[in-house]
C-alpha cells in the first residue's frame, strides 16, 4: 500500500506544481513578448521566442571575416547562442508542462483507481507506465530547468543599466570614476538580466524614490545614465573631471554616480518572478519524476505490494 500511495502522491504533485507552471511561466503567460536578438546590424525578432530564425544568424555570420576573438564571442557567438536559447526555452516550456500535464492525470488516474481496489490485475502495467513516464518526464523537464536557467542568468528584454541597490553605477577613485559592472571581454556585464531584475533598484521602492527626488542627496545631482554606457568599453571614466553639484551654496563632489531612477511599476520583478518560480518548481517536478519512475518500477516487479 505504500509503495502505491507514493506512486499516486508523485503523480499528484507532478500534476498540481506543473498547473501552476502553467499560470506562471515567463513564455506560456506572455510575460515574454516581442523576443528579438540582434547580432551589430542584423536583428531576429520571434514574438516570444518561438519564431526567433537562428539559421538566418548563423548564415550571416559564416559571411563575415577578419572579426576578433571578442567579437567572434560577444557579439556574434553570443547573438546565436542566445536565439537558440530563447528558442528552446519556448519550444520546452510548452512541450514539458504539457508532457507533465498528461503524466500527472494519468498516473495519478491509475493510482487512485488502483488504491480503491479496482482493476489491481493491472498494477504491472501501471508500474511500466509510471517507469516509462517518470523517466521520459524528468529528461523533458530537466532540458526546460536547463535553458530556463541559462535564459533567467545570461539575458535581458531591454538594455537596463546594471546598479547597486543604491542605484549607483561607478565610484569616485582618486581621479577617475570606476564603473562596478565592468567587463574587460564581456561588453553584456553592464546589462541587468532576468535575474537582476528582482531586486529593489528596478521596481517601484518608496526609499529609492524619496531618495532620488531630496534635495538634499547626492543621488538627486549625480544621475548620468548616459555615461553608463561608457562602462561596457572602460572601467574607468571621466578622468579628472568629477561631477559637480550645489546644496545650500556649497560645491560637493560625486562620489558616485547613478542611474536615472523613475520607477512606479513592479513589471520587472514580476518578470523575473516568474522565471524562478518555474524554475524551482520544475526542479521539483524532477525529482517527483525520478520518484514516479522509482516506484513505478517497484509496482512492476511486485504488483502485490500497491
Amino acid at each position: 500500500m505504500l509503495k502505491g500511495l507514493i506512486f499516486f502522491c508523485c503523480a499528484c504533485c507532478i500534476l498540481i506544481l506543473t498547473i501552476i507552471n502553467l499560470s506562471v511561466g515567463p513564455i506560456v503567460s506572455g510575460a515574454i513578448i516581442n523576443s528579438r536578438v540582434t547580432m551589430d546590424s542584423v536583428t531576429t525578432y520571434g514574438n516570444d521566442g518561438g519564431t526567433l530564425n537562428c539559421a538566418y544568424l548563423s548564415d550571416e555570420y559564416d559571411k563575415l571575416t577578419n572579426l576578433n576573438d571578442k567579437q567572434k564571442k560577444y557579439i556574434y557567438e553570443w547573438a546565436i547562442d542566445e536565439c537558440k536559447r530563447r528558442k528552446g526555452l519556448h519550444n520546452m516550456e510548452y512541450i514539458s508542462f504539457v508532457f507533465d500535464v498528461i503524466i500527472g492525470f494519468v498516473c495519478g488516474l491509475l493510482g487512485l483507481l488502483h488504491h480503491f481496489d479496482l482493476k489491481k490485475e493491472f498494477v504491472s502495467k501501471t508500474g511500466l507506465i509510471g517507469l516509462g513516464c517518470g523517466f521520459v518526464g524528468f529528461v523533458l523537464t530537466f532540458i526546460y530547468v536547463v535553458y530556463n536557467g541559462l535564459v533567467y542568468t545570461n539575458y535581458y528584454d531591454n538594455r537596463i543599466y546594471k546598479r547597486n541597490s543604491d542605484g549607483a553605477f561607478a565610484e569616485w577613485k582618486g581621479n577617475h570614476y570606476e564603473c562596478f559592472y565592468y567587463d574587460d571581454e564581456n561588453p553584456h556585464a553592464v546589462i541587468a538580466k532576468y535575474s537582476d531584475l528582482i531586486n529593489k533598484q528596478y521596481n517601484y521602492d518608496k526609499d529609492l524614490t524619496e531618495e532620488f527626488a531630496s534635495p538634499t542627496s547626492e543621488a538627486k545631482y549625480c544621475q548620468h545614465e548616459y555615461v553608463a554606457t561608457n562602462c561596457a568599453d572602460e572601467e574607468n571614466i571621466l578622468e579628472n573631471n568629477p561631477k559637480i553639484y550645489m546644496i545650500g551654496g556649497t560645491s560637493k563632489n560625486c562620489k558616485y554616480l547613478y542611474v536615472t531612477y523613475s520607477e512606479n511599476e513592479v513589471t520587472n520583478k514580476d518578470k523575473s518572478d516568474r522565471f524562478l518560480t518555474t524554475l524551482i518548481l520544475s526542479l521539483f517536478v524532477c525529482l517527483a519524476n525520478i520518484g514516479l519512475a522509482l516506484f513505478g518500477f517497484l509496482l512492476f516487479r511486485t504488483p502485490g505490494e500497491f
